[in-house]
């Protein structure tokens, strides 16, 4: 009797994810991604849905311009991520321009007037803050077309002299990546003992010529503290050209464990940094957030992921608040709502729950499941390895 993939193809659920580990200069670490992972890089350019919108809006004078806007204003400001990029469509054997397209996302459209994409897109993540249960969950949520398409990269990244606005010389950490995307823009760690996850905020207007939150995010995991990571995600000199909230949590800071979700959105009219909104959850505390803006008074382009956000805060305010482990897998694996889902796997779903990670700060473990955290085992448990 056949199997379930041999019926579906690459379109069932896989329960595998491969990891790379690698070490060398920004390029020969992007290098080294698209070459170990070219199949699967050139497998998701092939079926992903938003490309050929990305690609109709470089086309016009508009689009070009706010492309090449764009990636002058990173060359100057993080040239290094360039660089990264630049190997990962090299070792992939695909052209750079149709990975950089992705990492600019809405932006190119927002400029060449063309239609915001719409989907019910977006993650969810659960932070709780317990006596010996302090976690970090999440859902990787995206279009159906990224199931199966992703990875991890553990980097080692040192450079012989300061590189970029943040004068970075060594790297480390480890993040699940989307098929040719930079490391960052998912849920990451580094040796300093960051830990976070990112969910997709969609702001109306965007802003061309400024830092794709992909690349703040990147930015982001070199940050050793509190204070940095602020000064990341505010990107003085510049700001963000779109929005996202990141959740996270330093493992080595002193005093009380402390988590914190930052709603970040573009940078306002003739401002040269992003909009910032901190709230921070104390002992006994938890944060639930999804993919709206729920601090900051923003206006929001993406109904479609506003009203699956409202509809999944609402689920999570049907539980008690979160006090341990089992509480946090049981919100992340609900299926009650009749249209918009936590975890989502429906046959005919647009977006779908690609994976869900927990991160235990106690244990400093890194959980990754395949399937309803619920119902089944983690696929992979991570160590948290930290700088010494």
């Amino acid at each position: 009797m056949p199997s379930a993939y041999e019926i579906a193809g690459d379109d069932a659920r896989r329960h595998k994810v491969p990891v790379l580990y690698t070490r060398g200069t920004h390029y020969e670490v992007g290098y080294d991604v698209g070459r170990t992972f070219s199949g699967v890089i050139q497998s998701f350019l092939r079926c992903s849905e938003s490309l050929p919108e990305f690609l109709d809006a470089y086309e016009t004078a508009e689009g070009r311009r706010a492309y090449d806007d764009t990636l002058a204003c990173l060359k100057a400001n993080f040239p290094q991520y360039v660089r990264e990029l630049e190997g990962t469509a090299d070792g992939a054997n695909v052209p750079f321009h149709k990975l950089f397209l992705h990492h600019m996302d809405n932006i190119i459209l927002h400029a060449a007037r063309k239609r915001i994409i719409e989907q019910p897109t977006g993650c969810s993540t659960i932070c709780v803050n317990q006596d010996g249960q302090e976690l970090l969950g999440h859902t990787e949520d995206a279009l159906a077309s990224t199931l199966n398409h992703f990875y991890f990269v553990s980097a080692h990244i040192v450079s012989d002299k300061p590189l970029g606005k943040w004068g970075v010389k060594e790297e480390r950490f480890t993040s699940l990546c989307y098929a040719g995307h930079l490391p960052g823009y998912t849920m990451s760690y580094n040796h300093h003992g960051l830990v976070f996850s990112i969910n997709t905020l969609s702001a109306k207007h965007l802003r061309p010529g400024k830092t794709p939150r992909h690349f703040v995010a990147r930015a982001l995991l070199t940050a050793d503290n509190f204070e940095r990571a602020q000064k990341i995600l505010r990107d003085a000199g510049c700001g963000a050209g779109d929005g996202c909230s990141v959740n996270m949590t330093f493992l080595r800071q002193d005093g009380d464990r402390l988590f914190h979700n930052a709603e970040m959105a573009p940078a306002a009219d003739k401002s040269d940094e992003s909009q910032l909104n901190i709230l921070t959850a104390s002992p006994g505390e938890h944060i639930v957030h999804c993919n709206s803006y729920q601090r900051m008074q923003v206006e929001e382009a993406n109904k479609s992921m506003t009203d699956s956000s409202v509809a999944r805060l609402a689920t999570f305010q049907k539980y008690r608040a979160p006090k341990n482990e089992s509480d946090l897998k049981k919100m992340l694996s609900d299926r009650s709502h009749p249209t918009h889902q936590v975890f989502r796997d429906g046959k005919d779903d647009y977006v779908k729950t690609i994976c869900v990670g927990i991160f235990d700060c106690v244990a400093k473990t890194w959980s990754l499941y395949a399937d309803r955290p619920s119902e089944t085992e983690p696929l992979v448990v991570l160590p948290l390895a930290l700088k010494t």
